[in-house]
């Protein structure tokens, strides 16, 4: 096999996907990420987490000599452009996308990449080369040659890569001049319908129509509204609508930081995590996430036969999550280890509670849905809300999942007592009166108590636990909730308070003490999220302003956020492309944005 042309990894990727399936392409091209057949599958293209010139786990299309790219999404779809440009000044493009179309009546979203590529300018001499992989690196599946396809087998694996160029060549990763628009599909292991060219047009077409029309029905804010639909875009590529889970990101083990072995698998559902993607993409209008979500969490409640839940699941509830490390990939820039599986499934979070309810919150309230929040799913989440009760002043791992202490963290115990409080409003909406009472005697104590016990009048700040002196930056979400109004002299001192001391080169950490693996070292992006909303809620928004404008200079050539950024050279780190932190600069916008009476 000829070598293929190396550059370091990084995070300026493109993502394509459906909701089913996603890949990550680099500057050049390169497919270096894709989990099969579905978001949480092994990768077969594996190569970002696997050191810095990884021999296989890649599908690069481009030039033997140096090239350069510029890349870019179509207008206001999930379809990537690549124009790669020899040194000789040949150019051709590739067009990536996942299929995401209407078809007999249903969204069709198969486990399928569309790779189309144009000659543009010169004597385009290409080289295809396919290198999968399987069992997390530790293997190749064994291909064979069709006439128009190779496929691949592994152990519990089969795909195909169809196509109208000369499979000899792509088979032989022998270059070739490209002289006419050649199409790639890689698929499952069935024969495609039609050739491979009609298919690529066909579903380009389609799903670029289906795009368009879904961001043509956002809410969107007057300003930023380009950050605002490629972030609402990219949050619905992390949606597994064949149940309703939402991953907390498309990787796993993208580190936090370099040098830290802060590595997690993030490719799984998050109820937390899941609340913040819904509330973002609520508030652009974009209901149908939430309606898939409620779904998904009403299996968790049946399966949870006890009415607690877990903090995190498959996106299929029942699998396992064992965390487990996949030995034969050598990490993101080396950074080992990798990791397949989370054990925080096994861990005690009790903000779970109000983040399901709060997910659900609007289910009862939204005219435009056609199946409105009722009776039933009312009970259901009684049930949740009387674990929150239990457990509210209980100690967890929290909302930063410490691995090696428990607390009462003041977030936790918050957002037990929204479980209680939005239980009460749904209620006395519903005409449950005497529920609604009991509702509402419940979370106005706990309101009571988590307000004294959280306030540290030495400090002058509400801590990080009941009782406590740590501060957090979760506690920015107070005001968010409902908990403390944002004029709460409390409230504006806390804000003032984690602004002094969590703030590193503008960006903010989540907390100052040392955890299980030392004290962070990077800002956690969605943290100063909730610091600039919190500074526009208090009134503070010229601040905001300048601060989330800041936010948005640091997101990769492609619009995209990781989970953290090194504040010292704005360098991303952290799973990518990060939920928290698209959902961030979606409620932010909205809160910061002149109205739309402003135009003139």
């Amino acid at each position: 096999m000829s070598p293929r042309p190396t550059r370091r990894p990084s995070l300026d990727l493109a993502v394509v996907g459906n909701s089913h399936i996603a890949a990550l392409i680099d500057p050049m091209a390169s497919i270096v990420w894709c989990c099969w057949p579905r978001l949480d599958g092994d990768p077969i293209f594996s190569a970002l987490v696997d050191g810095d010139a990884p021999s296989a786990g890649f599908f690069s299309i481009g030039f033997d000599e140096p090239s350069s790219s510029d890349q870019s999404y179509l207008r206001n779809t999930a379809i990537v452009r690549t124009v790669v440009t020899s040194e000789r000044g040949a150019s051709f493009a590739v067009t990536d996308f996942a299929p995401r179309l209407r078809l007999s009546g249903r969204i069709h979203r198969p486990a399928m990449i569309v790779r189309r590529v144009e000659p543009l300018t010169g004597a385009c001499r290409i080289r295809v080369r396919v290198r999968p992989t399987s069992d997390w690196g530790d293997a190749r599946p064994v291909a064979t040659l069709g006439n128009h396809h190779l496929r691949w087998v592994g152990d519990g694996l089969a795909f195909r890569l169809t196509t109208d160029a000369p499979v000899s060549y792509v088979a032989g990763e022998h270059a070739f001049v490209l002289t006419r628009p050649v199409t790639l599909i890689l698929h499952g292991d069935e024969t495609l319908p039609n050739a491979p060219e009609a298919v690529g047009r066909h579903f380009l077409e389609e799903t670029r129509g289906h795009w368009l029309g879904w961001v043509r029905g956002l809410n969107l804010p007057y300003e930023w509204q380009g950050p605002v639909i490629r972030a609402a875009i990219t949050l619905q590529l992390c949606a597994f609508e064949e149940t309703g889970a939402i991953v907390a990101a498309l990787t796993t083990s993208i580190p936090e930081a370099h040098g830290t072995e802060r590595n997690w698998d993030y490719r799984h559902c998050w109820l937390r995590d899941s609340f913040f993607t819904v509330h973002a993409l609520n508030r652009v209008g974009a209901t149908v996430t939430m309606e898939r979500f409620i779904d998904y969490v009403t299996n968790l409640v049946a399966l949870e036969a006890g009415g607690r839940l877990r903090p995190v699941y498959a996106v299929v509830p029942e699998e396992p999550l064992d965390e487990r490390i996949a030995g034969a990939l050598a990490g993101y820039r080396g950074h080992r280890p990798v990791r397949v599986g989370n054990a925080a499934r096994e861990q005690v979070q009790h903000d779970v509670y109000g983040s399901v309810i709060l997910a659900a919150w609007q289910m009862f309230w939204d005219e435009r849905l056609p199946d409105k929040g009722d009776h039933t799913l009312f009970a259901l989440l009684e049930r949740l809300g009387r674990a929150a009760l239990d457990d509210a002043l209980m100690p967890d791992a929290g909302i930063w999942e410490y691995r090696g202490r428990t607390r009462v963290h003041t977030h936790s115990a918050a957002m037990c007592w929204v479980a209680a409080d939005r239980l009460a409003r749904i209620a006395r909406l519903l005409g449950l009166d005497q529920r609604a009472v009991w509702w509402r005697e419940r979370a106005d104590a706990l309101r009571a108590e988590i307000l004294e016990r959280a306030w540290n009048a030495e400090l002058g700040v509400f801590a990080g636990t009941l009782d406590g002196d740590e501060i957090d930056a979760a506690v920015l979400l107070l005001h968010e909730i409902g908990l403390v109004a944002p004029d709460d002299p409390r409230f504006v001192a806390t804000v003032d308070h984690l602004g002094r001391h969590l703030s590193h080169e503008g960006h903010l950490r989540r907390y100052l003490m040392a955890d299980d693996f030392g004290v962070p070292e990077v800002a956690f992006t969605i943290c100063t999220f909730w610091y600039v909303d919190a500074l526009a809620a208090i009134g503070r928004t010229e601040e905001a302003r300048v601060m989330f404008e800041h936010l948005l200079s640091l997101r990769n050539p492609l619009g995209l956020l990781s989970e953290d950024i090194d504040p010292r050279n704005g360098e991303l780190w952290g799973n990518f492309p990060q939920t928290y932190s698209m959902a961030g600069l979606i409620i932010v916008a909205m809160r910061l944005s002149r109205g739309w009476e402003s135009v003139t």
